[in-house]
């Protein structure tokens, strides 16, 4: 154990990027817990923290932590104990900003609603990148190129070229979770570029005549019945249900 710390996390240079993960997702886990308690109206926690009868979202705190977390990491050297602790503001920062992403996009509040299932959605993507990258896969995967290498970087260069191109068909193809995780894993970026687009998406409207349309349509509605109830629960498992759909 002391020789995988020592080889993967330390040498690696992953302390930092650890501790954003850590306390981004035990950060979402106690705002939660404390979120869903004072919905229920059990628990000491109060609904609200307010300065001159304003209502204090905890975006605000995360926002401040966010920023001072960013230039501590930009600011301070390689060595020593700073970057370790922007790590953990960054992910704290993070976390409080992302539970109300909803909010924020919609500039009202959502929290509870069914729009603000958005910010789970965001916050458990979010976890699962920090998570890939953390592990060691990167969205780059070009980090132990030898200088003079000129094939090998024309090679890497064009695979990255087509990793690209497949990820920005996937998007175009409106199959957004499945781009962000082609990022970092390439087969699944081949995957959403393959197969149909959802239907409306840019890539159904530009390449599609009627019966690829109708084909999409009933592809895409296939999918959600099989995995919107999934997805559903899950949100709200983790968020807590919407108060209103």
């Amino acid at each position: 154990m002391s020789a995988w710390w020592q080889q993967e996390v330390i040498d690696g240079q992953k302390l930092p990027l650890m501790l954003c993960f850590l306390a981004f997702v035990v950060t979402f886990v106690v705002t939660r817990t404390i979120t869903r308690m004072i919905r229920a109206g059990r628990g000491p926690f109060h609904d609200q923290v307010s300065s001159g009868g304003t209502h204090v979202h905890h975006a605000v705190p995360g926002l401040i932590l966010l920023v001072v977390g960013a230039f501590l990491a930009v600011g301070s050297p390689d060595e020593g104990v700073w970057r370790p602790i922007a790590g953990v503001l960054v992910g704290v920062g993070v976390s409080l900003v992302l539970d109300e992403f909803a909010l924020i996009l919609h500039l009202e509040d959502v929290y509870w609603s069914g729009e603000g299932r958005l910010s789970v959605n965001v916050v458990s993507l979010t976890a699962a990148c920090l998570g890939l990258s953390l592990v060691g896969l990167s969205p780059i995967g070009a980090d132990h190129l030898q200088d003079g290498a000129l094939v090998a970087r024309v090679g890497v260069s064009a695979a990255l070229l087509v990793h690209g191109g497949m990820v920005l068909t996937t998007v175009l193809k409106r199959k957004y979770r499945t781009a962000l995780f082609g990022l970092f894993l390439p087969p699944v970026a081949i995957v959403g570029a393959v197969r149909i687009a959802r239907p409306g998406s840019w890539w159904a409207r530009r390449f599609y005549g009627p019966q690829r349309q109708a084909r999409a349509a009933r592809r895409a509605a296939a999918f959600d019945a099989r995995w919107t109830p999934l997805i559903r629960r899950w949100d709200n498992l983790v968020g807590g249900a919407p108060t209103t759909p």
